[in-house]
């Protein structure tokens, strides 16, 4: 994503730019912090997670039409993106399921 980023516009670096790179980072953020606490606590990280990693999907969109980044790149930060929810989903009911247990 940085390779990306560095392509924007300068006036775009403390605006799109910078909200691409908090939301991205939110996504490991959270999925770090929520770890160390309760299955139930961290569940609620992980959605936060799941929330940033679409957030990223928007950025991704609107740097595509801007004419940042190219249809293929948008793409592919969409199936990054997907498969990065995924990850997380399954993670979230595996948490459930132990839970239920």
């Amino acid at each position: 994503m940085n390779a990306q980023i560095n392509n924007f516009p300068k006036y775009e670096i403390y605006r799109l730019a910078s909200q691409f790179i908090r939301a991205a980072d939110s996504v490991a953020n959270n999925i770090a912090e929520g770890s160390s606490g309760s299955a139930a606590s961290f569940n609620r990280y992980l959605q936060i997670a799941w929330d940033s990693a679409n957030e990223c999907v928007v950025c991704s969109t609107k740097s595509r039409r801007r004419g940042y980044i190219s249809p293929e790149t948008d793409e592919q930060n969409r199936a990054n993106v997907t498969e990065l929810c995924k990850m997380i989903t399954s993670y979230k009911n595996y948490l459930k399921k132990k839970k239920q247990k």
